[in-house]
């Protein structure tokens, strides 16, 4: 028997695509991790140096790097996040899509845990841009101290051109993402590994015996170093939350092939330099590569740190869609930077609000030292949130029993909590900065989730059922609609009702057309809905249809593109002929509303800032019919 020729071309091809993939994410996925290094360790030395420092302190903190990294990222999120995935699609919000299908009466706290987590991971994307920038740029004071009264403005410039361009997309920048980040994670496990022979005592580290120690013996100084010590993990959530992107297996091949090991060696390079040297405990990281090459690893850095914040950046534009289509937040414009990568996203709206964001982050705190108290609440919170969220995928999905389920996380919980709890004393010292985004947003998402309800419950009370309706149009007599020829489709948020817009149009043009769609789109549970599940249609009557249009929570609603597909299908109609109505509401505050009055204005002023719906839904703006009316909220 011949051997089959194809196996090895794909064998290799399967290699190299993976080999890609894994390259790609290390660029993405652990832009944000692998900038750690440049402050973690020198912020977690700086509460136990106010007295000196000993052996044993700077062992124990290096132990409790290496196994927080092991623990959190390794275990809790490469193996086995990256498991609880829906259809391929990670994070926060998609884990919440995935367990609203079962999740009955516990589904008012699963959204509002999953609100908080989306908030945190807002927050996380407001700080890190500043955060990392800046103690990039601040290597420029080793090169020539002169350089120092320059870090905040060259910091500036920086990320505004980085949020300048992200209306260009980042698809001709991402081809050099994973191969500079690589270099980066390269360059740090060799400047750790040349320091490492400083003081080989270092190696104890990887006993968890000195972290545990560092911890019993320190007290409240020992709490307050937990908080710096996360550091070292911001950036895990993206492990999850761009799941999608990647796969799963190249973004494990990644961490254990080259990010964890540039990250130990490096933590541990830092740890042998400052035991061998003590004073370079005022910037390890740096003081770790001799003079010839300081100029050219702070622009590495400073590269590295450009590319993190383009990750959490893109993250948040991926995370707001998300929440757009679950009903989180309102209707934003969303625009594709890619013809082939849908996750490709740029949102003009969450881009200047993350720039005004950083800008002040920037300006108040005016260094990377003052900046990183105010870092880890929002990662420690979201990280929180994940954890509960994968217990009840453990019990829902994967149908372990309560038991089991809290017996596997309740450590890692309990870890995650004091960790929280460190970052949590940092609240008066900068802390306040996370939380304050974190609160802001989440009341965003309470108010319009809250308004929409209440909206829509109102409305509901005098509308007409569309069965009723239909009847009632049907019917021959003197005062029955003319009907014109053509077609006219009226979007409506709720099918069993006739539109509102229909409802105006028979009210003030007293005609019907020959053909009339209801219209409603949904959004699944799903990142993505295949193209023979995209719609279906219900014949009512002769002239009255029923579409329900479906897409994922991942993907751009394109109403004409649909309608595309529903005429290969044999559903014939000419775009161009048909009729789009739209219910036009202007909202009136109301003290009776169910909310307070700041909530009920501020609910009007997201839903006047929502996206025209012409436009979100990409309707043929020459075939659009509004029709208004006053509606008390």
């Amino acid at each position: 028997m011949q051997p089959h020729a194809g196996s090895p071309p794909q064998s290799h091809s399967r290699a190299r695509t993976l080999f890609l993939l894994s390259l790609g994410s290390v660029g993405v996925v652990y832009g944000d991790i692998g900038t750690s290094p440049l402050y973690a360790f020198r912020e977690a030395l700086r509460p136990v140096a106010q007295d000196g420092v000993t052996r044993a302190e700077i062992v124990g903190l290096i132990s409790l790097m290496i196994w927080t990294l092991t623990i959190i990222v390794t275990i809790k999120y490469v193996l086995f996040l990256l498991r609880a995935d829906n259809h391929g699609e990670g994070g926060t919000l998609s884990l919440l899509a995935l367990l609203m299908k079962t999740a009955g009466r516990r589904a008012p706290v699963l959204f509002f845990m999953s609100a908080v987590g989306a908030a945190l991971f807002i927050g996380d994307a407001m700080i890190t841009p500043a955060l990392s920038v800046l103690s990039a740029v601040e290597g420029l004071k080793l090169v020539t101290p002169t350089l120092g009264d320059y870090v905040v403005p060259i910091s500036v410039v920086i990320l505004v051109m980085l949020f300048a361009v992200q209306s260009l997309g980042t698809a001709a920048v991402s081809k050099f993402f994973g191969p500079i980040t690589a270099v980066w994670f390269v360059v740090m496990g060799l400047g750790g590994i040349t320091h490492i022979s400083d003081d080989l005592g270092i190696l104890s580290a990887f006993n968890p015996y000195y972290a545990v120690a560092f911890m019993l013996n320190e007290g409240y100084v020992g709490l307050v170093v937990l908080g710096a010590v996360f550091l070292t993990v911001t950036g895990a959530e993206a492990l999850y939350a761009d799941l999608g992107h990647f796969g799963r297996r190249p973004i494990q091949w990644a961490w254990f092939c080259l990010v964890f090991p540039a990250l130990t060696l490096n933590y541990l390079g830092q740890g042998a330099l400052v035991l061998a040297h003590p004073e370079t405990i005022g910037n390890p990281f740096f003081l770790m590569f001799p003079k010839w090459a300081l100029l050219p690893v702070v622009i590495l850095a400073t590269a590295a740190t450009i590319i993190a914040s383009q990750a959490v950046i893109t993250g948040a534009f991926s995370l707001t869609r998300q929440a757009i289509h679950l009903g989180f937040l309102p209707r934003m414009e969303i625009f594709h930077t890619s013809e082939t990568q849908t996750g490709q996203i740029y949102l003009p709206g969450v881009n200047t609000v993350l720039l005004f964001g950083v800008m002040l982050l920037v300006f108040l705190f005016g260094s990377s030292e003052a900046l990183a108290t105010a870092y880890g609440i929002s990662v420690t919170g979201a990280m929180v949130v994940t954890t509960v969220l994968a217990f009840e995928f453990l019990r829902a999905r994967w149908r372990w029993t309560p038991l089991a389920a809290a017996a596997a996380l309740t450590p890692l919980l309990l870890l995650e909590l004091t960790f929280l709890g460190a970052n949590l004393l940092k609240v008066h010292d900068g802390g306040y900065v996370p939380v304050t985004i974190a609160a802001a947003v989440v009341v965003l998402m309470w108010t319009w989730t809250r308004g929409t309800r209440i909206l829509r419950d109102k409305t509901r009370r005098i509308e007409v059922p569309l069965p009723a309706f239909v009847k009632s149009v049907e019917k021959q007599s003197a005062h029955a609609p003319v009907q014109v020829t053509g077609t006219a489709i009226f979007l409506t948020s709720d099918p069993d009702f006739a539109p509102a817009a229909l409802l105006h149009n028979i009210k003030h043009n007293h005609v019907l057309h020959e053909q009339n769609f209801i219209l409603t789109v949904k959004t699944a549970n799903t990142p993505r809905v295949a193209p023979a599940e995209r719609f279906s249609v219900e014949r009512i009557s002769e002239r009255f249809s029923r579409i329900e249009m479906r897409f994922g929570f991942m993907e751009t609603q394109n109403v004409s593109q649909a309608l595309g597909l529903m005429r290969k299908a044999g559903h014939k109609f000419d775009i161009m002929s048909t009729s789009f109505y739209l219910g036009r509401r202007k909202l009136v505050p109301d003290a009776q509303s169910g909310m307070p009055m700041w909530q009920d204005r501020l609910f009007i002023a997201l839903a006047n800032l929502a996206t025209d719906p012409s436009d979100y839904f990409r309707l043929p703006t020459n075939r659009v019919v509004e029709l208004g009316s006053h509606v008390v909220i």
